[in-house]
C-alpha cells in the first residue's frame, strides 16, 4: 500500500517528517523500532516517536540541516545506533560506512547497502534496500544537489551509479525540491509530455499539502535532466541553448548544472 505520505512494504511504514523550509526527515517503523534518515531537527523527531524509542539514525552527508538533532537524539536515546560516511567530517557516528558495505538494522529486519555518490559532498552516500533508496541530497526528483564539492566528472559518475540501480526502487530525497526543480526542466525542456504530466500531478500534491516523494527511479531516469546527460540529443539542444561546446556527458552535466545554479 503506497500513499505519498505513508509508505508501507513488508510491514514497514516510511513516513516524512517535515523540518526548516523544505527538508524531510525520513521515519522508518515497523511498530516496535525506529530509525530516522538525517535528523536536521531533534525535537521534530521526538514529536513524531511520541515517547517511543529511537532505535537507529542514518547519516548521508555532513551538512548541519541533516545533522544538527544528531547529538541532542543522542542524549535523548543513548542506545541509539547512529551509522553514517568513514569519511565524514561530522563525527558524531557509531558506525562508519564505506562503498559497499552491507549492514543489517536488526530491531527492523532491514539489510541495507552502501553507495558511495560523493559530488553534492565528497563524504555523501545512499542507503540502498531492495525496494527503496535514501539518496540524500545527490538526487531529488528532476533535480540534484548543488556542486558544493568534488567536480562535474564526480557528481556524474554518482548520479550514472544511481540510475544503474534496478528501476522499480523507490527513491526518498530529503528536500522538497520538486516543483522547483520542474520549473527549471520545463524551461529547458518545455514540449516534455513527461514533464508537463508530472508538473501537474505535483502540484495538485502540494496544495493538498502532500510530499511529491517518494518516486521510483525508473520515472526519474525518463524525465529528469541531470539523468539524461549521456543522450547525444540532449547533449545537442543543451549545445544550443548554452551556447557552448559540449562533447560528453560530463561537459552536459557541468553545463546542466552551471545552468540550474543560475535560474
Amino acid at each position: 500500500m503506497f500513499f505519498h505520505n505513508d509508505y508501507c512494504y513488508l510491514m514497514l511504514s516510511i513516513n516524512p517528517i517535515p523540518i526548516l523550509n523544505d527538508n524531510y526527515i525520513w521515519h522508518v517503523t515497523n511498530g516496535h523500532a525506529h530509525l530516522v534518515v538525517d535528523p536536521g531537527d531533534a525535537n521534530a523527531v521526538r514529536n513524531a516517536l511520541a515517547g517511543a524509542k529511537l532505535d537507529y539514525i542514518l547519516i548521508t552527508h555532513h551538512h548541519w540541516d541533516h545533522t544538527q538533532g544528531v547529538e541532542q537524539l543522542k542524549q535523548s536515546y543513548p542506545e541509539v545506533q547512529i551509522y553514517g560516511p568513514a569519511n565524514s567530517p561530522f563525527k558524531v557516528i557509531d558506525h562508519a560506512l564505506n562503498d559497499g558495505e552491507q549492514i543489517h538494522l536488526s530491531a527492523l529486519d532491514l539489510k541495507l547497502t552502501i553507495i558511495a555518490v560523493p559530488g553534492h559532498t565528497l563524504d555523501h552516500i545512499a542507503y540502498v534496500s531492495d525496494h527503496w533508496v535514501f539518496c540524500g541530497d545527490t538526487l531529488f526528483s528532476i533535480g540534484c544537489g548543488r556542486m558544493f564539492e568534488g567536480d562535474a566528472y564526480t557528481y556524474q559518475h554518482s548520479l550514472e551509479t544511481l540510475a544503474t540501480l534496478p528501476g522499480s526502487l523507490l527513491l526518498f530525497p530529503t528536500h522538497e525540491y520538486t516543483l522547483a526543480n520542474l520549473e527549471f526542466a520545463r524551461s529547458i525542456l518545455p514540449d516534455d509530455e513527461n514533464l508537463m504530466i508530472w508538473q501537474q500531478e505535483v502540484s495538485q500534491l502540494r496544495k493538498q499539502n502532500k510530499a511529491s516523494l517518494p518516486v521510483k527511479l525508473k520515472d526519474e531516469i525518463t524525465r529528469n535532466p541531470f539523468l539524461r546527460v549521456a543522450d547525444p540529443q540532449f547533449q545537442k539542444m543543451l549545445a544550443q541553448l548554452s551556447q557552448q561546446k559540449i562533447d560528453n556527458k560530463v561537459d552536459a552535466f557541468a553545463v546542466l548544472r552551471a545552468l540550474k545554479d543560475k535560474f
